[in-house]
């Protein structure tokens, strides 16, 4: 049976998230009592309990990258199957590269962690935010984005989520500024996020050029394939990874190209941690995706891949 790993990004986190993977599987437990060592996390307190740590990104990118990762292990306990290829939304392809060997699952999550902070920090004082466009066509709205940035508005598109939805960044009034032009032509909805960064566009430029010196000591120098989110193309090794990762912070997410383009590829995509892919993909292809948050989705996914052999 050929499977394409997914893994999720920020904004899929919520409270108990890997709970029953920590009480039921010895290799999730370990890897999260481990991980609050070496990260000095308290990762119980933070993915188990309310608390405001995990709505802060550099929290939140440590926690949604271990609790994939101890999904992984959950699954792997029951069966030990090798991906065609990984891939990740935003920050998941981190954890993508920490199941395929780029990088060391507890480098991942120190790493992950100053990501967020690098990213704060460069839309600190900026009036940084989002905006999900809904309903358009990705011409009509890269369009009229870049009208909008000829007119030196600074907006950028930056996540192609699936038909009809994308995502853009930049200064929140002039995202504001759109919203009854993109309504006007048509959008179901045009609405800002709750969110104080704009992802995926050159006001993380500072974020990436910081981020890509710590790269350089984390990354293994070869590893299984992953598809990277700025190209939508596989790529396997240090010196590909290095430039690819510097520039998915100021590129848009190709989520949707990606899935596209490998979906024949495989037989079932499978996301570990959350179902948000899960419900997107719905929208973009027929290949099933099963989604693993807790024993019974493992369960599930084995019946299929029993069925499927």
């Amino acid at each position: 049976m050929r499977a394409i790993f997914l893994f999720p990004g920020q904004g899929s986190q919520s409270v108990g998230m890997g709970k029953e993977f920590y009480d039921s599987i010895p290799a999730a437990r370990e890897i999260l009592e481990t991980a609050s060592q070496k990260c000095e996390i308290d990762f119980k307190e933070l993915l188990f309990s309310e608390n405001e740590k995990l709505g802060i990104s550099e929290f939140t990118q440590p926690a949604i990258v271990l609790n994939s990762f101890m999904a992984y292990l959950a699954l792997k306990e029951r069966l030990n199957l090798e991906p065609v290829l990984s891939l990740g939304h935003s920050l998941g392809e981190f954890s993508a590269l920490a199941v395929s060997g780029g990088i060391e699952i507890y480098d991942a999550l120190n790493l992950v962690r100053n990501r967020g902070k690098f990213m704060q920090e460069s839309c600190e004082g900026k009036n940084a935010g989002m905006m999900v466009v809904l309903g358009l066509l990705d011409e009509k709205v890269e369009a009229i984005v870049k009208a909008a940035a000829d007119a030196k508005k600074s907006v950028w598109a930056a996540n192609y989520n699936c038909d009809g939805q994308i995502v853009i960044a930049g200064d929140k009034a002039d995202l504001a500024s759109l919203e009854s032009e993109f309504k006007s032509n048509g959008a179901k909805r045009a609405m800002l996020l709750n969110m104080s960064v704009a992802s995926h566009c050159p006001m993380l430029k500072s974020a990436s050029e910081k981020l890509s010196s710590l790269l350089e000591t984390a990354l293994k120098s070869s590893f299984a394939p992953v598809l990277s989110n700025a190209t939508a193309e596989i790529y396997t090794e240090k010196s590909q990874a290095l430039e690819l990762l510097k520039s998915q912070l100021v590129s848009p997410v190709l989520y949707k190209q990606s899935i596209k383009k490998c979906e024949e590829k495989c037989d079932c995509f499978v996301e570990f941690g959350a179902s948000v892919l899960k419900g997107i993909n719905k929208k973009i292809t027929q290949i099933p995706t099963f989604s693993i948050t807790n024993l019974a989705d493992i369960e599930e996914f084995l019946k299929f891949a029993k069925e499927n052999g």
